[in-house]
């Protein structure tokens, strides 16, 4: 077992690679929050296609590809093949340009937005989307809710995040693969490390992407 002195040495250099950027942070949260408030249906959409799309992905190209999207309408229209020479960069384009326009017939009616109305937390609609959104995992569905401002409590276990929670000592092992149990579980221990280290949960989350790509973005 690794010496405490350790983990609580890197607990140290995560506050401190913190505080200078929890404005920053702060600030990209406040406009996810706007998006619930103030977005459109395709705004929102748009942010689900982009959760679509980042598994095993390049959120930047990622990013890049709903913008071509938007200025070619497919979004709203566009069929499968169209819809994937878009996805330059995009692991398994054919596949997600189905999920694209599964996921448009899904929220034909009620749309988007005005469904997540129906849930009273983020944890029910985590459920119901990845339930009934093809192609949506906890993860995809737990960054979909945060980048809309409704996921602030919802961990996003991308191999990143697993990779420095292990390095914390929040989990002794990274994960082959996550079951519903596994992730609740591993949800719950980040959620313990967030309020014993008080960075909260949505910051965490973020500052953690920070570590890794130096930026914070999506």
């Amino acid at each position: 077992m690794e010496p405490a002195a350790n983990r609580r040495q890197r607990e140290r250099e995560l506050l401190e690679l913190y505080l200078p950027i929890k404005p920053t942070i702060e600030s990209r949260l406040a406009e996810f929050r706007q998006m619930e408030e103030k977005g459109s249906e395709e705004d929102l959409f748009r942010e689900l296609v982009f959760c679509l799309l980042t598994p095993q992905s390049r959120a930047r190209l990622c990013w890049s590809s709903v913008e071509r999207l938007t200025e070619r309408c497919l979004l709203a229209a566009g069929e499968p093949d169209p819809i994937r020479e878009e996805l330059k960069g995009v692991r398994f384009s054919k596949r997600k340009a189905e999920y694209i326009c599964q996921a448009r017939r899904t929220f034909q009616s009620p749309p988007l937005k005005s469904r997540l109305k129906d849930f009273e937390s983020a944890f029910q609609a985590r459920e119901w989307l990845v339930h009934n959104v093809l192609g949506l995992g906890y993860k995809e569905a737990s960054h979909f809710l945060r980048n809309i401002g409704r996921g602030g409590d919802l961990a996003i276990l991308d191999r990143h995040i697993l990779k420095n929670l292990q390095l914390m000592g929040v989990i002794e092992n990274v994960p082959a693969s996550l079951s519903r149990k596994t992730y609740l579980e591993i949800e719950e221990r980040m959620r313990e490390f967030s309020c014993r280290i008080g960075i909260p949960m949505d910051h965490l989350d973020l500052l953690l992407w920070y570590k890794e790509a130096g930026e914070v973005f999506k």
